[in-house]
């Protein structure tokens, strides 16, 4: 029989035109898939065969998982305190396993067996053409329609295929067996069981690419494209940089009469671009995405991540775009959340903000209206600011001398510890062990409590994304926090023997 399974795999191996050790591993495969099946439940087996001499060995396996975690699977895991009583090195990860009897090729009927060794082969040979394939680091998927599937449309270039889903497509686009079809590779997933490659040609990057496919200056990194907006089919914005200042971007990238970004727009079923020139500067990055609207005033709000754009009543219509669609190509081009208002509208929202700090600065600093207003004026809006800014920047108000920016600052500060002290009380019920964990800071417990978690044992008891929403920390230092404290857990569990 030993003599046998060389032959067959020697033999599959010519045939196909496929190594000898995927074989073996399609072999292997086979074998452990039988035995599964005999052992019954979610157990994992794995098969060993010799390539020399074709004798095979069969193990069953538990993966070692950490205590805290718990078993998910109970039939093929093994909580690592358990698996220390057996090796007292292992560690997570690894695998415990222990020889069980092995099934015979004959058992498991030639069929089946042939069926699971092609089917492994087939995939190695995908997974093969697929990995030479994504070797050659192309953007843009090229290819011929060549069948829907449920609403999707399949790609095909040589023996890849790929996979364009009816939401990445150009709306009002008809596609058609047959048809010559460009697309960006927006994703590749090797566990999908039919194309791997997922395709768009509703994405930004599929625009960017095009764009680099029309001018060589970007090749040559004379030319940047930074970021993009578009809605599919209908209007995009682009925004360029040169990196020569011999090069003018916005020329450069629409062609002689036009011609490259028409070859761009042409390509997308008529999709109008305005290319739009780069600045560090995020305000004048936003007046320039709002054209062909004229921005008469911009103010930042660094915190927010937005800006209040202020247009007269002339460029309002313009700026905002039918359907809203200029400023939201233009805020998503930019990343910055774009508010558009007239000079009127602009006047009342600053006068409402005014009015809301005035109040804060009169009523915690303790002071009168004439005060509070020369602070606004100097652009503070916070206690933070008046509390915490550089002693010398408080200094330059013409108004104030030194004892009264003390002053300010120490009533400023002396405001913000009493807030801080008011929401401490509100979690008052929070538990010693909880005050007391390591890690934690006043602000953080605040939070906590607020959020329902009193004591030590209701934060182990969190999930990570739980944890995220309640306090505002990282996914690193959630799986921190939650992890310690369910520490206390574990060192309590007696020693099993």
């Amino acid at each position: 029989m030993n003599r046998e399974l060389l032959m067959l795999v020697d033999a599959i191996s010519r045939e196909k035109s496929v190594d000898l050790e995927i074989v073996f591993q399609a072999v292997e495969a086979a074998l452990a898939s039988a035995s599964k099946k005999l052992q019954g439940g979610e157990v994992d087996i794995r098969v060993s065969v010799d390539r020399e001499t074709g004798e095979y060995e069969t193990f069953r396996r538990w993966h070692v998982v950490p205590d805290e975690a718990g078993l998910q699977l109970p039939d093929s895991e093994i909580l690592h305190f358990e698996a220390v009583e057996q090796i007292p090195d292992i560690e997570v990860d690894d695998y415990i396993e222990e020889q069980i009897e092995s099934v015979s090729i004959g058992r498991i009927g030639a069929q089946a067996a042939k069926q699971v060794i092609l089917q492994k082969i087939r995939d190695a040979e995908r997974e093969q053409l697929l990995t030479d394939f994504l070797s050659r680091g192309e953007k843009i998927f090229v290819g011929t329609v060549k069948r829907l599937d449920k609403g999707d449309i399949i790609v095909e270039s040589g023996r890849i295929e790929g996979r364009l889903r009816r939401s990445e497509m150009i709306p009002k686009e008809n596609l058609r067996t047959g048809d010559r079809v460009r697309a960006y590779i927006a994703e590749v997933d090797p566990t999908l069981r039919g194309p791997q490659i997922l395709l768009s040609r509703s994405s930004p990057g599929f625009m960017m690419e095009l764009f680099k496919q029309e001018v060589p200056e970007m090749d040559q990194g004379l030319l940047e494209i930074k970021s993009c907006g578009r809605d599919p089919g209908s209007r995009a914005k682009i925004a360029v940089v040169s990196h020569d200042k011999r090069v003018d971007p916005i020329g450069t990238c629409v062609g002689v009469r036009g011609s490259r970004v028409n070859a761009v727009t042409n390509e997308l079923a008529g999709e109008r671009v305005d290319i739009v020139l780069w600045s560090e500067d995020p305000a004048q990055f936003v007046i320039g995405a709002l054209a062909p609207a004229n921005v008469q005033s911009i103010v930042v709000d660094e915190e927010r991540h937005a800006m209040d754009v202020v247009v007269d009543e002339e460029n309002l219509a313009i700026a905002i775009g039918r359907g809203g669609q200029n400023v939201r190509l233009a805020s998503e081009m930019t990343g910055w959340r774009i508010n558009i208002m007239t000079a009127e509208e602009s006047a009342s929202k600053q006068a409402t903000e005014s009015d809301s700090v005035r109040k804060l600065f009169v009523d915690k600093l303790d002071v009168d209206a004439e005060v509070a207003d020369i602070l606004i004026a100097e652009g503070f809006a916070s206690l933070e600011e008046v509390a915490y800014v550089p002693m010398q920047e408080m200094l330059e108000i013409e108004s104030f001398d030194e004892d009264t920016v003390n002053e300010l600052r120490t009533r400023a500060k002396d405001a913000l510890l009493t807030m801080e002290l008011a929401k401490a009380e509100r979690g008052g019920e929070v538990s010693q062990d909880l005050r007391d964990f390591d890690g934690l800071t006043p602000e953080l417990i605040s939070k906590l409590a607020e959020g329902g978690v009193h004591s030590r044992d209701e934060l182990a008891d969190l999930a990570v994304d739980e944890l995220m929403e309640i306090s505002e920390v990282d996914v690193e230092k959630a799986k921190e926090l939650i992890m310690k404290a369910r520490e206390h857990w574990f060192a309590a569990e007696p020693t099993q023997g």
